[in-house]
């Protein structure tokens, strides 16, 4: 019987997550052509292999943020994950890769603290001050981005990615590892905790803007 009730409850927690993420980005996710313009692009980090390349999930994302940017869609793209380690490092990695493509290095703007989707979107409001931007990743993951991030009080759009998919088991994987994030995120949410790192202001998006 408690196995039962655990279940059950479990299963409340998953939909109950599923339907506050969903809602809140409904309405709000566009393909690039469509989508209205911000400010700022705010790419979200994944994996970068040894060698320093983005991952095609990656690069898919910056792709998308530098058309964005191309099509005066925004005009700074701020490109947050993890530097958690000195040997690896996702927002260098996400910058040199833009800026070998064209995009202005004044006009990338880097968080290096952006340890989980949640830190990303607190990060990017508390600290560097995004008002307004477009969420940019995979479409698993946009509905829980776009909703962290108005979460903070950041009016944000999303564009997602589907080009990946033909990395049929990494999507398969990812998809399934969404469901767990959905739940941490709305317990985030209601625990209002604070990124692992906050710090003082950065001018960083201001400046690229100016």
């Amino acid at each position: 019987m408690a196995g039962a009730l655990g279940a059950l409850l479990g299963v409340l927690v998953l939909v109950s997550s599923s339907v506050w993420v969903r809602e809140g980005a409904a309405g709000r996710v566009y393909d690039e052509a469509s989508v209205p313009a911000a400010p700022v692009a705010l790419v979200l980090g994944a994996e970068v292999y040894p060698d320093g390349q983005p991952s095609p999930f990656l690069a898919a994302r910056l792709d998308i943020a530098k058309r964005l940017l191309d099509a005066g869609k925004v005009k700074a793209i701020l490109v947050s994950g993890d530097h958690s380690r000195w040997e690896y490092d996702e927002p260098g990695a996400m910058q040199v890769y833009l800026v070998a493509r064209g995009v202005p290095a004044s006009q990338v703007v880097l968080d290096y603290a952006g340890f989980d989707t949640y830190d990303s979107c607190a990060r990017a409001r508390k600290i560097f001050g995004v008002g307004k931007a477009i969420v940019v990743t995979q479409s698993y993951h946009i509905d829980r981005a776009v909703t962290l991030c108005r979460h903070f009080g950041i009016d944000a759009t999303g564009v997602a990615d589907d080009t990946v998919r033909i990395y049929t088991a990494p999507w398969r994987n990812s998809v399934i590892r969404e469901r767990g994030a959905v739940v941490k995120a709305a317990a985030d949410m209601l625990s209002h905790r604070d990124p692992v790192f906050l710090g003082r202001h950065e001018t960083g998006v201001e400046d690229a803007l100016s």
